[in-house]
């Protein structure tokens, strides 16, 4: 996918929501920093049944 992000989808999920819970407040400011289309992690995310969850911002 990217070059400083992990290609499996289930490494990319535990990835993303450390990330997430550790440094980011929102979904859009983690693509930002990593330079991430938001619509293709999301894609990626959803293949292995997760969608974020703004609320608790997090894919679950």
């Amino acid at each position: 996918m990217y070059q400083n992000i992990p290609n499996d989808p289930v490494m990319l999920l535990s990835f993303v929501n450390t990330q997430l819970r550790d440094y980011f407040t929102t979904l859009d400011l983690f693509c930002e920093n990593f330079n991430v289309d938001r619509s293709e992690l999301e894609e990626k995310l959803k293949s292995i049944d997760y969608e974020y969850n703004a609320a608790t911002n997090q894919f679950v």
